[in-house]
């Protein structure tokens, strides 16, 4: 499955840091180490050349997929009227019959890692929330089976004025 091309801008905006960051700091400093340890001669036994030759081909690939999935992205930006309803973008705070409760945040699929806080916009779960409002029921289809919720509270925090 294709992933979405939607991105909060301060998700853009943090791989576009991440972009910057690895062409300008860490590949200069990585470059400048190779052609160190390259100036001591022998390569193939040149552990601090291996590595780094290494680092260098991990982050010139991590460049090329930042710079071109960068381009691919689409920014959404908050809009007054998603207000109510469960759009990208907006926090969720969801329950079901047992008391379970659980908040989240709809993001793009660039956006979900290192954070337990948001889900991707491909996920089940915010599929099944889209377009609706506080005290709908969604179905979410998991593993095990499907699970019902209902939607408590609704917000925008994370996407206005960011």
């Amino acid at each position: 499955m294709a992933r979405t091309a939607l991105i909060t801008r301060c998700g853009y905006l943090k791989l576009q840091a991440e972009l910057d960051h690895l062409w300008r700091v860490e590949r200069r400093e990585t470059t400048e180490k190779v052609a160190w340890a390259a100036s001591l001669g022998d390569r193939s036994e040149n552990a601090d050349y291996k590595y780094n030759k290494q680092k260098l081909r991990q982050i010139d690939k991590r460049v090329r997929f930042l710079r071109k999935r960068l381009a691919e992205l689409k920014i959404v930006d908050y809009a007054p009227a998603q207000e109510g309803k469960v759009f990208f973008g907006a926090t969720v705070t969801i329950e079901n019959a047992e008391g379970q409760e659980r908040t989240f945040s709809i993001v793009g699929p660039d956006e979900i890692y290192d954070d337990k806080s948001v889900i991707s916009i491909d996920s089940p779960m915010a599929r099944a929330a889209l377009g609706k409002q506080v005290d709908d029921d969604i179905r979410v289809p998991t593993p095990t089976g499907i699970k019902e919720w209902w939607i408590a509270d609704i917000c925008y925090q994370l996407t206005k004025g960011a």
